[in-house]
Parts: structure tokens; C-alpha cells; sequence
């Protein structure tokens, strides 16, 4: 929110029900809610409905992710410009823990589908995935496997940062704009957005 408001730009701030009473797929459904609001309201507080940026970071990334991968999620009228996604599990495996367990379902056979493979492969959305070099072993793997993937497939690689620590999503949007943060690729990414609307 601070990050936006000291950059010209207009921040919202959203939730999303909590697992286990609200399993797969009520975080994509949630993001969908919020990004349909967002557009149909931003211009009341002086922003652009076509310059819509979503950010999800940890588990917030997977259900950013799981609302661009399957678009029999999304709400009418909640397309967004551009998607930060910050140390995200974008690929359940058979080993999940608890946690996963509760969102996800224990029934293993249908992690593939409830994954943000393949649909994330086809967006074609401006995309700045990230994560931390102090992340767990399986978090960078799972946004290195992101990364390779997108390169590889008909979409687009993203842009990629590694952040030299992730304290907590202000953290990461910290005012220096240097190299370890997220703040100077996030405002790459949104004047990538505005020059498309140029004329």
C-alpha cells in the first residue's frame, strides 16, 4: 500500500478465506471477487481499470497464480494488467504437508488439476515472478520450475528477481529500489503496462 501510494499509483489491499473451512478453489475465487471490484470501482479513486497490477505473495502467489491458470474461476469483468507473484508453491506435490492438506484435499490424485500447471503456461499477462535466496529449498524450486516452464512455452518468460531476503511483503517493497527488491521490477513492469496504452 505504501509502495503504491509513494508511486503515484492506487493500492488495494484484499484477503481470502482461510482453509479448512474454505478448500480449493475459494482462494482463485477470492482473487476473482476482488479483481472484478477493483475494476469496477478503482476509477472512484483515481485509478485506471486497465492498469491493474496483482500481487500475491507465499500462499497469496498460489491463489494469484490458480486465478490466471483457470479461468473458469474468474468473475465477470476481473482481468488485471499485470501479476507480481512472490514465493509461491504453484505445483502441489504427493508429499504435502498438513497445511497444503487443508486447502488442497488429501486425495493426492488431484493435486495435477488443482495446480497452477498447465493453465499458467498459456496467459499471456506481463508477469514478475520472484522469490527469496532464504526461501526453503522447495519454494526456489518451485519458482525455478515456473520460470523454466513459462520460457519454454508459447506465453513469454517473466520478469525475474531474486530477493536477497523476505522478511514480509513490505519488506520486499522497501523504499530502496536497488538490486534484492521488488520494488524497482514492479515499477518496470508497470510502465511496461502504461506504454501499451500509449498511443
Amino acid at each position: 500500500m505504501c509502495f503504491a501510494a509513494r508511486h503515484g499509483m492506487v493500492g488495494v489491499k484484499m484477503t481470502y478465506r482461510l482453509a479448512p473451512a474454505n478448500p480449493w478453489p475459494a482462494g482463485a475465487r477470492d482473487v476473482a471477487a476482488a479483481a472484478s471490484w477493483v475494476r469496477q470501482n478503482i476509477d472512484l479513486f483515481g485509478g485506471s481499470p486497465d492498469e491493474i497490477v496483482a500481487v500475491g505473495y507465499s500462499v497469496g502467489a498460489f491463489h494469484v497464480a490458480s486465478f490466471l491458470a483457470h479461468p473458469e474461476f474468474q468473475a465477470r469483468d476481473s482481468d488485471v494488467a499485470g501479476v507480481v507473484l512472490v514465493s509461491g508453491l504453484y505445483r502441489l506435490s504427493a508429499d504435502a504437508d498438513a497445511a497444503e492438506k487443508s486447502y488442497f484435499g488429501t486425495d493426492a490424485s488431484k493435486y495435477d488439476e488443482r495446480s497452477a500447471f498447465p493453465g499458467i503456461l498459456n496467459i499471456d499477462t506481463p508477469l514478475l515472478l520472484a522469490w527469496s535466496a532464504t526461501d526453503p529449498p522447495h519454494l526456489i524450486a518451485q519458482g525455478e520450475k515456473l520460470n523454466e516452464q513459462l520460457c519454454n512455452s508459447p506465453a513469454h518468460c517473466p520478469h525475474l528477481t531474486v530477493l536477497r531476503a523476505r522478511d514480509s511483503l513490505a519488506s520486499v517493497f522497501g523504499v530502496d529500489t536497488s538490486s534484492g527488491s521488488l520494488a524497482g521490477p514492479t515499477l518496470e513492469l508497470v510502465r511496461e503496462i502504461e506504454a501499451r496504452g500509449l498511443p
